[in-house]
């Protein structure tokens, strides 16, 4: 037991990368407007997504090499294509998480006021912000994977404990019986929001990726982190994402749920709404946990996504263009932290529309990454012992299916 507790590392960084926006502002959003009547949605995407994530890591871990590579194999039009998505969506995703991350600290270490810097005037949110991409930077930059992994097993055991403290003291203040009646959105804005919340949950598909170069530099340092326990490690960090999320719905439901208010697009007012109502409804003692909690559910998020983004794009464009030297992990992570930067600076009063287009692209994008992962793990480039067996064959084609259906059906509302 000692050694699969040691072996645990990438599969808490995909904790690390899903409990996000997915969790603290999705979840909580579904509890506050549908009650737990959205409970079967999280679950449904969650059971779904499932074996294509999990394609990640017993791809690395049993070929010695990242999905990316296993696209490269399936033909340069593949590779080519996550290229393209990735370029698309890696701006938006990265503002989106830090910006909810800014606000948060804002709310909870106070506001800086206004700082002058000869162009213009930067807000509190603006400098925490910029200071936290840089505190993010450095940790990546001199700590690299070791410090990440490290720093990530700290993280989420926080984040699971003072979830659980949020969650078991709203219960013991709860008054109104809770009603498990499901609802099926049937309007254009309550679909809209579904897909946007099935999109990151647990977290967009293509976070496979991230997962199969995480396992990969895991194996480097430790040579007993087999197919077995990379399976062992996915499947504890998988199931700490379903509880969590589960636990921010609850809070939505028994804090906000028919309290009559509406949350601001603007990351500072949001933020401070979130944790000013958990400390009106469960009291002063809230604040200190609800700010671990949704402090350290963000900053995790920023830094995986700060790390694994990079990453992907170095070994992508290793893959696809011959002279390289100049597109390495360096070279990927200023430029994804400068264009973070930019895009906040013009779109910081936007957080509900950058979350919402950013999920949305995620979800629509969901079928292409479930497909691709499911032809690898099936093909010749995979040995014949970690292919999937029938029933989970079965399983990858429903999934399919569920994806494929609900995009449709998104896009046939529009």
């Amino acid at each position: 037991m000692f050694t699969k507790i040691k072996n645990l590392g990438p599969g808490l960084l995909f904790a690390g990368a899903a409990i996000g926006v997915s969790h603290l502002v999705q979840s909580t959003r579904a509890g506050a407007d549908f009650g737990l009547g959205l409970i079967w949605a999280l679950l449904l995407v969650n059971i779904f997504k499932y074996p294509f994530f999990q394609f990640g890591p017993r791809y690395a871990t049993a070929t010695g090499e990242s999905l990316l590579d296993g696209y490269n194999k399936l033909g340069k039009g593949v590779l080519a294509t996550y290229f393209i998505l990735n370029i698309a969506t890696i701006f938006t995703i990265q503002t989106a998480v830090t910006i909810v991350t800014a606000g948060l600290a804002s709310t909870l270490f106070g506001d800086f006021g206004t700082f002058y810097i000869g162009i213009r005037t930067l807000t509190s949110t603006e400098i925490y912000t910029i200071a936290i991409l840089i505190i993010c930077l450095l940790l990546l930059l001199l700590g690299k994977y070791k410090l990440l992994d490290k720093l990530m097993k700290i993280i989420v055991i926080t984040l699971t404990i003072s979830t659980i403290i949020a969650v078991t003291m709203a219960l013991s203040k709860s008054t109104e019986p809770l009603s498990f009646k499901q609802i099926l959105p049937n309007n254009s804005l309550e679909i809209a929001f579904l897909i946007a919340f099935m999109g990151w949950m647990p977290a967009p598909l293509d976070v496979s990726v991230w997962q199969s170069l995480w396992a990969i530099e895991k194996h480097k340092e430790n040579k007993q982190y087999t197919p077995q326990s990379a399976l062992f490690d996915f499947n504890i960090g998988y199931i700490s994402t379903i509880f969590i999320g589960i636990g921010f719905l609850l809070l939505g439901v028994l804090v906000m749920y028919h309290s009559g208010e509406t949350f601001s697009n603007s990351a500072n007012i949001f933020s401070k709404q979130l944790i000013n109502m958990y400390t009106k409804n469960l009291g002063s003692w809230a604040y200190l946990i609800i700010g671990i909690a949704a402090f350290t559910t963000m900053f995790s998020t920023t830094l995986t996504t700060l790390d694994a983004s990079p990453r992907t794009m170095a070994k992508t464009t290793s893959l696809l263009f011959k002279n390289t030297t100049i597109f390495n992990y360096s070279f990927w992570i200023a430029i994804l932290t400068i264009g973070t930067v930019v895009i906040f600076l013009f779109f910081a009063s936007e957080m509900g529309l950058l979350i919402k287009v950013a999920t949305i692209l995620s979800f629509i994008t969901a079928p292409f990454y479930a497909i691709i992962n499911y032809i690898l793990i099936s093909s010749k480039h995979t040995p014949t012992a970690w292919q999937p067996s029938r029933k989970m064959h079965v399983f990858s084609w429903l999934g399919i299916l569920f994806l494929i259906g609900f995009s449709f059906w998104y896009l046939a509302t529009l």
